[in-house]
């Protein structure tokens, strides 16, 4: 997913630039990222996303773990993943080879990322060491809706910035349920070739096999009041 996943325009320290778009000349693999908000620059088009792992026709999936960068930390451990991963059906883990908890580089302050699908592997990315995240661009009212679903709170004590407040179970709850799913639903995605088409069904995929079979609404505010409205006969 390139754009609709909206890159995050993540923290105090930086602003939103031109996202680049991807992919390697000479691979046919499309990267597919998840949530940005700022447009693609074609200029930057072969430009390679991330660390590209080659296929071993492996029957299991590995995790990398690379530093998560000064300022940021990883909010899931490999052991949260497997776990989380494994209760789903096997055969949806067929052509996943590997999971890489990623750096945020300098390179990558540009136009950070949640995660990235990109051949057989998803990169998971760090968050902010604060878990405070600020927007200095509108943030789409679906990525809004999205993160509030999973615990996020949203602010906006200035002008023309947006903040995003996380507590870590929340952060570590949006990443395994919703950023990990939507990508594994993009590499187990082999009948849609638009990409309006391929980013409605990681968005399905995500809600079906991250948010509600881990609960959905219910597990996430269970002390809500719904208001029920009674027809008078």
């Amino acid at each position: 997913m390139f754009m609709s996943r909206r890159y995050r325009a993540s923290s105090h320290r930086r602003k939103v630039k031109d996202q680049p778009s991807v992919g390697r000349s000479h691979f046919r693999e499309r990267a597919k990222t998840r949530r940005a908000i700022a447009p693609r620059n074609p200029d930057r088009s072969f430009e390679p996303p991330e660390d590209w792992h080659e296929s071993t026709d492996s029957s299991e999936y590995r995790i990398v773990v690379r530093k998560p960068g000064r300022y940021y930390h990883h909010v899931v451990t490999p052991d949260q993943i497997s776990t989380h991963l494994s209760k789903l059906p096997q055969n949806f883990l067929r052509n996943l080879e590997v999971v890489q908890l990623s750096a945020m580089t300098r390179k990558k302050h540009i136009s950070p990322c949640y995660g990235l699908q990109w051949g057989r592997a998803i990169y998971l990315y760090p968050f902010d060491e604060n878990l405070d995240e600020h927007f200095h661009s509108p943030p789409p009212r679906s990525l809004v809706i999205e993160t509030k679903m999973y615990g996020g709170r949203w602010e906006q004590n200035e002008p023309g910035v947006w903040r995003l407040v996380w507590t870590e179970s929340a952060a570590r709850d949006f990443v395994l349920n919703n950023v990990l799913i939507h990508e594994l639903g993009h590499l187990i995605d082999n009948r849609n070739s638009s990409y309006q088409d391929q980013e409605r069904y990681a968005e399905w995929f995500a809600i079906k096999y991250g948010y509600l079979r881990s609960g959905g609404r219910k597990r996430r505010q269970p002390n809500r009041n719904i208001r029920r409205r009674h027809h008078r006969k």
